[in-house]
């Protein structure tokens, strides 16, 4: 097995994906930059959700809306639904795992408010119902799915805003979700305080 040759195949697949898809990507990124400001801006809240690598995404994007991304600023108000064990485990051992993030979004959640779903496939049972739940609560959506948007597509709804990579291999789907929060994050900080 030559190892160098399969890391260096792995680069490259990431690399030709994320140009493969700049174009088709970086309208509906920018749209749900614009949103999500519009959200922080009327003193709204940014809820994250996903499972997996997606909530390990969830957990990175509010921390960086929280702390800071590139540019000093004060924190921005994000919460990752994925963190609380407690919450989590208490929900899917009292009801069902399907509704992990639909409570949450239910308690927490008002209409100034937005749901930044993500989901590879975007088949997540319960990341399709935190969408609804968002609506239900006539909150924002912004999806970040693969593949064909699975069930998420949907579900969600005129207004929403939906980011799926047109991808197969879900490491690959991955790598542009985190490339994608990073634009948002920058685009946020731009939007907010300018170009520097």
């Amino acid at each position: 097995m030559d190892l160098i040759s399969r890391i260096s195949e792995n680069f490259s697949e990431s690399a030709h994906l994320k140009l493969q898809v700049m174009d088709a990507l970086a309208r509906p990124i920018a749209a749900a930059a614009e949103r999500m400001v519009q959200c922080l801006n009327q003193n709204g809240k940014i809820l994250a959700c996903g499972n997996g690598g997606s909530a390990a995404d969830a957990q990175h994007f509010s921390s960086e809306l929280l702390n800071r991304f590139e540019k000093e600023r004060p924190g921005l108000a994000a919460i990752a639904l994925t963190t609380d064990t407690s919450t989590l485990t208490a929900i899917a051992n009292d009801y069902d795992y399907e509704q992990v993030f639909s409570k949450q979004v239910r308690a927490l959640g008002d209409a100034k408010d937005l749901l930044l779903a993500i989901s590879t496939s975007g088949n997540s049972r319960n990341v399709v119902a935190a969408i609804q739940a968002a609506h239900e609560c006539r909150m924002s959506v912004v999806a970040l799915t693969g593949r064909d948007g699975g069930r998420v597509t949907g579900v969600l709804r005129e207004a929403d805003t939906h980011i799926c990579v047109p991808a197969t291999s879900t490491a690959r789907i991955q790598e542009v979700h985190l490339l994608t929060l990073h634009c948002l994050c920058d685009a946020i900080d731009c939007l907010l305080l300018g170009v520097d």
